[in-house]
């Protein structure tokens, strides 16, 4: 299929043959800069009579293709951008066929577009420059262009480039961290947009939510703290049945998920505070006498989530602690930590067995 585009724009004369190796090309290069002049490549292959060809030829040279720009103005009205204007008499003519036969990006990307019936074309700014002559190639192959796009490309959040080279920006690196696939869509999709960036539960959230309109052409700065603020918010957001695949091969039953997912930044967090329901916890006990009062007071079961409530009510009307005072000690003797998952749901979970150890200081 490439071929027979490359033979349509051979016969327009649009394609045309030539001889130069890369070490003449690059003098060639070295030469205009040193006097001043934009390294554009000077079309001297048009020149070629068929005798300086055959005689490339005969010294086996192979050529290249380069297609024939009309160094005319092309205009375009992005959709990013606003209104765009490329003088083609600036550029190169691109290399579209390398020496050896194989196909470079620009033109097997305009066939495919074309016959695929690609309606808009979405890149990085830095491909502003090349859609000229891509536009041009669709217009001699007699094909519709496309809308173009260009928005601003993603920069770290100090301004350097970003670069997968450094490894810690791949998407197997992103996803071994922990970033789930739908906060890592959502930050990208409303980066350097007008829109704030909210967790989502669906790509079809994103496609109804979307608009040209609303992106800038500022750089877009890649924030890793940002983007794993929103990979805890998208987990808050998630209810059972989207997770639960995976959260049955970490062990969380759906009933301790509803009870930590508010406090996990990766859905690994919920296998570790799911031990906090399973055990072993080992208890820290601040105040003996207190945690020894709060046995005394522990309700009957069955438990639910008003039994946190009907306990430390009793508790405080004992002692008279109230706030930090008389939540802190608790949290300590049922879990082992200053912070974590909200009691209320935790303690039914929990069970009357081990939380009656763990007020005694056993490990349960």
């Amino acid at each position: 299929r490439y071929r027979e585009a490359a033979e349509r724009l051979k016969a327009a004369g649009r394609l045309y043959p030539c001889y130069e190796t890369a070490g003449e090309l690059d003098r060639r290069r070295k030469r205009q800069m040193a006097a001043g002049k934009p390294p554009v490549y000077d079309r001297a292959a048009l020149a070629l009579t068929e005798a300086q060809k055959a005689a490339f030829e005969a010294e086996g040279r192979k050529p290249h293709w380069r297609f024939k720009l009309s160094h005319d103005k092309v205009q375009w009205n992005d959709l990013i951008r606003g209104p765009v204007e490329i003088d083609t008499a600036t550029l190169s003519d691109p290399v579209l066929i390398r020496e050896d036969g194989r196909f470079l990006y620009t033109l097997p990307s305009v066939v495919d577009d074309a016959d695929f019936a690609v309606s808009h074309v979405l890149r990085g700014e830095d491909h502003v420059t090349n859609s000229a002559p891509q536009i041009e190639i669709f217009q001699a192959l007699g094909a519709t262009v496309p809308r173009f796009a260009h928005f601003a490309l993603f920069v770290a959040a100090g301004g350097e480039v970003l670069s997968k080279r450094e490894g810690s920006l791949s998407l197997r690196a992103l996803r071994e961290e922990g970033i789930e696939a739908l906060a890592l869509n959502a930050y990208l999709a409303h980066i350097g947009t007008s829109d704030s960036i909210e967790p989502i539960l669906s790509l079809r959230e994103l496609a109804d939510g979307f608009g040209f309109e609303k992106m800038g052409r500022a750089l877009a700065h890649f924030d890793r703290t940002e983007l794993m603020a929103l990979n805890a918010k998208t987990l808050h957001a998630m209810p059972y049945d989207i997770v639960a695949p995976r959260l049955e091969k970490l062990g969380v039953s759906q009933a301790v998920w509803e009870a930590v997912k508010p406090n996990v930044t990766r859905l690994a967090d919920a296998a570790n505070l799911a031990r906090l329901v399973t055990g072993p916890v080992v208890p820290v006990i601040e105040d003996a006498a207190f945690t020894t009062r709060a046995l005394a007071l522990l309700p009957p079961e069955p438990w639910d989530e008003a039994t946190w409530g009907v306990w430390t009510k009793a508790l405080g009307a004992e002692t008279g602690a109230k706030g930090r005072a008389l939540f802190h000690p608790l949290r300590l003797a049922l879990t082992g930590l200053e912070h974590g998952p909200e009691l209320k749901k935790l303690l039914p979970l929990i069970g009357r067995t081990k939380t009656t150890a763990r007020l005694e200081g056993q490990t349960a």
